[in-house]
């Protein structure tokens, strides 16, 4: 990533205190926004520990005894839940020296690798003398109130606390219990967050002004609800990152899922294509090998960071195949150049976490048009996710609550009027950016971007900038 997240961090404390002293056949899919640490870990193997309980010993590990229900005072709102939060006080200035808090907002996965992998978080706490919070969101990791994620979901009734709403409340209250149990009363809150984080960071700091001064929103696609972003916009960004790369690539890809149709519909088409894909079961349809690669090239984009650059990985396998390869030789090349040899490559794993979490939670209209992507068609309609969705859980989803609670609309406006100490960034080669906040609002709600950066809050900034900053 080329941008410098210490200025950036610098820049919101400036601000602060100087003022403060598809027509699927199958359920659509909604790509997940937070990185997934499966491949970020493959990149930083011995920077990452694969629980709380490696954490080095400056990390501690607490729960709080949540509130299930922060909106209604029925018997069962009543109910509590273990939320999960780190602290570092390593740094930390103390309850007399108004020392900042910095406060990082736990999104779809569990907080286990969260504060090594937000390294930047770290570099900052000798600083700014910070006390640093980790909180995990509510129904991740070691904080689901019912058992597991798989049960949670299932169970009709346990489902409506599982929204952004709660969440956000979740880490309101926990926020004020810790400034209370270190006595912080002087210290003002900063909330960070990237991707899915972010976007809770940047509604946090909105709907929380009197505990959070500012907010950090990395990589947040706030404006991909209601229409307000072209549906083919996470997609057209995929596509142009791949056409970056190697026009060859791009066009080997767009030109096979013609192909994939084609051999699917002649009889023992689909053995063919299980054989020549070495597909670990055998295909029911076209469509489950389409997601496959639908999935892969989407995150390989999303998550295109060096040193390894997984766009040219697969690219790579792609054109680098024998002359004269069939088309779904290639493709076939692009995944062993990404997955590794392999005996056979799943095309149905069983769903993650974050994935049972992720479809429950969210309605984005993510989706792309004939011909407008190097994708297959598969626009966004929203009469057919309903459908999907009451077939699933027996309810209707709410596609215009996020911009009803939120704002989305006129964001420049609501911001303006409503909004201050904000800071959004992103790189354009990451597909979400296509729905974040790219322009200035105002001299406190600044927009930063990079053409060729991919900043999600994961990725690692080492290089101090040479600005100074008069703290406090």
């Amino acid at each position: 990533m080329k941008m410098n997240k210490l200025f950036l961090f610098q820049w919101l404390l400036l601000l602060i205190f100087t003022k403060t002293s598809l027509i699927f056949s199958k359920p659509h899919k909604i790509p997940r926004l937070t990185p997934l640490i499966e491949n970020i870990i493959q990149d930083h193997s011995n920077t990452f520990s694969s629980s709380t309980n490696d954490l080095p010993k400056e990390f501690e590990t607490y729960y709080y005894k949540q509130t299930l229900d922060h909106f209604n005072y029925g018997p069962k709102s009543y109910s509590t839940f273990k939320q999960r939060y780190i602290i570092s006080s390593k740094y930390w200035g103390g309850s007399n020296s108004s020392s900042p808090i910095f406060a990082y907002l736990g999104a779809e996965s569990s907080i286990d690798r969260d504060p090594l992998g937000v390294g930047f978080l770290t570099d900052f706490a000798p600083q700014f003398k910070a006390l640093l919070v980790y909180m995990e969101h509510r129904y991740y990791g070691e904080s689901t109130p019912f058992k597991t994620m798989e049960e949670a979901v299932n169970d009709e009734d346990t489902r409506g606390y599982f929204n952004s709403a709660q969440a956000i409340a979740d880490y309101a209250e926990l926020l004020l219990h810790i400034k209370e149990k270190y006595s912080a009363k002087n210290s003002p809150i900063i909330v960070i967050g990237g991707s899915y984080g972010g976007m809770l960071a940047s509604w946090f700091r909105m709907k929380y002004p009197h505990i959070a001064l500012g907010a950090l929103a990395s990589s947040a696609p706030i404006l991909y609800f209601d229409n307000i972003t072209p549906q083919n916009g996470y997609y057209s960004v995929v596509s142009r990152d791949f056409k970056e790369a190697s026009k060859s690539c791009y066009h080997t890809i767009r030109k096979s899922w013609a192909i994939i149709d084609k051999i699917a519909s002649r009889k023992s088409g689909l053995s063919y294509l299980s054989r020549k894909f070495k597909t670990c079961s055998k295909l029911n349809d076209p469509f489950e090998l389409k997601d496959y690669l639908d999935s892969m090239y989407s995150v390989v984009a999303q998550y295109n960071s060096p040193p390894s650059y997984p766009v040219t990985i697969v690219c790579g396998g792609i054109d680098g195949a024998p002359e004269g390869s069939h088309i779904l030789d290639r493709i076939f090349a692009g995944i062993v150049a990404y997955r590794g040899t392999s005996s056979c490559y799943n095309m149905n794993p069983k769903p993650s976490e974050t994935g049972l979490g992720w479809r429950w939670q969210m309605v984005m209209p993510i989706g792309r048009g004939e011909n407008d992507t190097m994708f297959f068609s598969a626009p966004f309609n929203l009469n057919n996710f309903i459908k999907d969705c009451k077939k699933k859980y027996g309810v209707s989803p709410r596609p215009h609550w996020i911009t009803t609670y939120y704002g989305g609309k006129d964001i420049k406006l609501i911001l303006q009027r409503f909004g201050s100490n904000i800071i959004f960034s992103n790189g354009l080669r990451d597909p979400y950016s296509s729905a974040g906040v790219l322009q200035n609002i105002s001299h406190s709600l600044q927009a930063v971007h990079t053409r060729n950066g991919m900043p999600n809050i994961y990725n690692y900034v080492k290089t101090i900038c040479t600005s100074s900053l008069d703290y406090l």
